[in-house]
């Protein structure tokens, strides 16, 4: 090998190479822990260009600053997008370098349409998060639903479907639930709850809110000024309500007792004066 003269100039050209490398490498680390290349900013923007309501300043600066590490070089942006997919409110963010020492987070955020069980969110794309419920209703009261876990998404399409089928009656649905065996029941806003159970096929509830839109002027027409408080639509070909009109008064509960009369004694005569 030593009287190789080829191989010696390979060889002492991969040994030079090397070393340059390693020396780019140290200027370039060295260059990198410069400090104006701490970051300095984290900006945060709408991803569509819609304004932000509920992730602020305040929020960023609380919740996601402190767990940043890193400068401009250094910082794992897959780490940033997760610690902000974090943040109450946030769907989906995208992060970003801006030189020389800032970052660009674009965010998605959530939009409410109901409660889902006691404490959790449920958005207008089925995605069930948590965040603060009284920042959710500060336009108006939301619709509460509930269901098994995985249902979200289905229950948002039966909501969906069962404010197009009662409109023709001027009713709207407050509340929509799914049993653990996959039984609904519907609130409305007139304070009426239908059970419409569960569904045989996939036209199984429209059938019954229809059966039950096309009956319902009448059973209003009928109660006059009660109010139905509940309806069940499980029965093949009828149904079955609760209403305060149809209600027993509770003295009339009460069996009604005979007047006692008064002994009759055939044998006693009365007393002349």
């Amino acid at each position: 090998m030593w009287h190789d003269v080829r191989a010696l100039n390979a060889t002492a050209s991969s040994l030079v190479a090397l070393t340059v490398l390693a020396a780019l490498a140290s200027i370039v680390w060295w260059l990198s822990q410069l400090p104006m290349f701490s970051l300095r900013a984290v900006t945060v923007e709408s991803m569509y260009e819609i304004p932000l309501r509920h992730v602020n300043e305040l929020t960023v600066r609380n919740g996601v600053i402190g767990k940043i590490r890193g400068n401009f070089f250094t910082t794992d942006l897959e780490q940033v997008r997760n610690t902000f997919e974090m943040v109450p409110w946030v769907r989906r963010a995208t992060v970003r370098r801006e030189w020389p020492n800032q970052l660009i987070v674009e965010v998605e955020e959530h939009e409410a349409l109901g409660t889902w069980g006691d404490e959790r969110l449920l958005s207008v794309k089925g995605d069930v998060f948590t965040a603060n419920l009284a920042e959710a209703d500060d336009d108006h009261e939301l619709p509460a639903f509930d269901g098994p876990k995985g249902s979200e998404k289905q229950v948002l399409a039966r909501f969906t479907e069962l404010r197009t089928l009662f409109a023709p009656v001027q009713l709207a649905p407050q509340a929509l639930s799914l049993s653990e065996r996959y039984a609904w029941t519907v609130k409305l806003d007139n304070g009426m709850s239908v059970a419409l159970g569960r569904e045989q096929d996939s036209d199984t509830l429209k059938k019954r809110v229809q059966r039950l839109v096309g009956v319902y002027p009448q059973l209003v027409a009928r109660l006059q000024e009660g109010r139905i408080d509940t309806i069940d639509m499980r029965y093949a070909n009828g149904l079955a309500l609760s209403s305060a009109a149809l209600a027993v008064p509770e003295d009339a509960s009460k069996p009604v007792k005979p007047a006692k009369k008064k002994p009759n004694h055939p044998n006693k005569t009365s007393k002349q004066t």
